[in-house]
């Protein structure tokens, strides 16, 4: 695709520009700089993944990764306001899960050990991560919040911390998992991934394509249930004092 066709697509920015000066929603500020935004850090990143994938050295790989992980972590901590030290719990969810899922792509070796499929497949584990931790958080201090009551009569009783919370940190976890959890449910009847339509357009086998997909499906699906687990688990004990008395974030 030249950059001249690729100018054309712009025609559909332009159109939801149209759109919502007609409806007055008042995002013409936000899809510009959406658009800016994306093709500016599209274009560095392509250029950036370019220079990696010619040199192929272990080095520069862990660094993009690292790259990925820390930029999604910040934006995944967002919605943890009021967690004290949500930052790095969310990191070592978000590590946890891309050293697990790699760990086993490499080891059983199912992908080459390569930059061109650690680099792609880890963007996609990383950043589904960070979609469900930011889920995991925003419903888990919904449901604590919404459910004070509860945990403090079962802190009264002698309950400790953990059995009073539990169940509303089952409720987050389970939450934060749906979405992914609907759209594998959904995969080839509603929609056709990214991975999967990238390599039929560029003239791959269709039955090569879904193999890859499924391959995506499966690692997303694991990734989810570990980085919502890992991270509820390391959230709920902020949620109590020393003394065992419910603190919520504010």
């Amino acid at each position: 695709m030249s950059l001249a066709t690729l100018s054309f697509t712009l025609a559909f920015v332009a159109g939801a520009l149209v759109l919502s000066i007609w409806l007055k929603l008042g995002l013409q500020k936000d899809i510009i700089v959406a658009t800016v935004r994306s093709t500016i850090q599209l274009l560095v990143v392509g250029y950036i993944l370019k220079v990696v994938f010619k040199l192929d050295n272990p080095l520069f790989i862990g660094l993009m990764v690292m790259l990925m992980m820390v930029v999604a972590t910040q934006n995944a901590a967002k919605r943890g306001k009021g967690i004290k030290r949500v930052w790095w719990r969310i990191f070592v969810a978000i590590t946890a899960t891309e050293v697990a899922t790699q760990g086993l792509l490499l080891g059983l070796r199912i992908t080459p050990a390569t930059p061109r499929y650690i680099i792609p497949l880890s963007g996609m584990i990383v950043g589904n991560a960070m979609i469900v931790s930011g889920l995991l958080l925003n419903r888990f201090i919904s449901e604590a919040s919404s459910h004070r009551g509860e945990i403090l009569a079962t802190l009264a009783l002698g309950g400790t911390p953990k059995q009073s919370i539990m169940p509303f940190l089952k409720n987050a976890i389970r939450a934060s998992m749906i979405p992914t959890i609907d759209s594998a449910k959904t995969t080839g009847l509603v929609q056709l991934p990214g991975m999967m339509t990238g390599l039929i357009v560029a003239g791959a086998d269709p039955i090569q394509a879904v193999r890859y997909q499924l391959l995506i499906l499966f690692s997303i699906t694991a990734s989810a249930a570990l980085t919502s687990i890992v991270l509820g688990f390391l959230t709920y004990p902020q949620f109590f004092t020393r003394l065992q008395q419910l603190v919520l974030p504010e």
